[in-house]
């Protein structure tokens, strides 16, 4: 399959998707004119073990409730289906296979990830493959995310042409996060608003996060 398109792909654990993951995907979807968005759960992160990590295919039902109401969102389970640690290396691999070499590949990602991505499999065929949108997370300066990017790759160097493959978005965010979210249900709080509606009844049905 080949074709003129840009693609983003979103990947993360969305442990669970919340309103904050939506907005961001939607304004980078918006301002590069994106043919889609892709998430894409993982099964696990290859960087650390996150903390109340519900069954991934409860995550993927959760991701697919909450893009359901957008055509250009599309869901994979690519990473959960090939199961152990999720590399990005793989998937982007993956989805250049399927889209062909005319296709911009972008891979969508949080700001914190640049102080830890020269430690990324394969960093240098990635950002190759795909050009990283780094969005600002909850708690983090914005006005720091630059230094984030040069003091990641402090320990070695990377082709120049590469690093211009790393784009820093300051996009709109809420200050929802998923780590907020559990800590709300687990205290028996309101989510309303903070996920889908959808998305809170399945939390809710399934009794995660408790």
């Amino acid at each position: 399959m080949t074709g003129s398109k840009a693609i983003a792909i979103f990947g993360g654990t969305f442990n669970p998707i919340h309103y904050g993951h939506l907005i961001v995907a939607e304004e980078i979807r918006s301002k590069y004119n994106l043919d889609k968005v892709v998430f894409v759960p993982c099964h696990l992160p290859p960087h650390k073990d996150p903390t109340d990590l519900v069954d991934a295919q409860k995550r993927l039902i959760m991701v697919h409730l909450a893009v359901v109401g957008n055509p250009c969102f599309e869901v994979s389970n690519f990473e959960i289906e090939r199961g152990g640690r999720s590399y990005s290396i793989d998937t982007v691999r993956h989805f250049s296979k399927i889209y062909g070499e005319e296709t911009q590949l972008y891979f969508i990602v949080g700001a914190d990830v640049l102080m830890e991505l020269s430690t990324w499999k394969n960093i240098d065929h990635l950002l190759k493959l795909s050009k990283f949108i780094a969005v600002p997370r909850p708690g983090y300066d914005t006005g720091k995310i630059f230094d984030y990017k040069i003091l990641g790759f402090s320990t070695r160097v990377l082709d120049s042409d590469l690093m211009e493959n790393i784009i820093v978005e300051n996009v709109s965010t809420s200050d929802v996060s998923s780590t907020d979210v559990r800590q709300k249900v687990r205290e028996w709080k309101s989510i309303k608003y903070l996920v889908p509606e959808n998305v809170e009844q399945f939390i809710h049905n399934q009794k995660l996060y408790l």
